[in-house]
């Protein structure tokens, strides 16, 4: 473990968890990039999955992107121990409402696409995630 200042120590389990959060929220931020960069044909998507997610109004994208790389940058000032890893998960998670929102109650997912077990597991890390951080904040752990 690192002395960080004020000689708080680095706890193990901040690298374990920003680590696998960082990787787990490098595959939101990728499969954002790729269905904004209109790459969905190459990964095997049939086109009615695509017009789907073309059909996508500019603020529900706006959300899925707050959601996306508050997520990613969250993770990431975790591992720098900023205390800002706290303000970009919050603003993670008001992307993960608006997203929820769109696709709960003002559009028609797919069949195919839709996924409850998935779609709960992205709001238990996302909700965890900022637990913790908070949780180390308090603890002085970030700076």
């Amino acid at each position: 473990m690192d002395q960080g200042q004020l000689g708080v120590k680095t706890p193990w389990h901040l690298w374990v968890i920003g680590g696998m959060t960082l990787l787990w929220n490098a595959i939101g931020a990728f499969s954002y990039t790729v269905t904004r960069l209109g790459m969905l044909a190459q990964l095997g998507m049939t086109r009615a999955d695509i017009a789907f997610f073309d059909s996508h109004p500019a603020w529900s994208n706006a959300f899925w992107a707050l959601g996306v790389w508050g997520a990613l940058f969250g993770s990431m000032l975790l591992l720098f121990r900023s205390r800002w890893a706290v303000t970009s998960l919050i603003v993670s998670i008001v992307g993960l409402i608006g997203t929820t929102i769109y696709q709960n109650f003002m559009t028609q997912v797919p069949e195919n696409l839709k996924s409850l077990p998935f779609d709960a597991m992205i709001w238990i890390i996302a909700l965890a995630l900022l637990y913790y951080a908070v949780k180390m904040r308090k603890a002085g752990v970030l700076r």
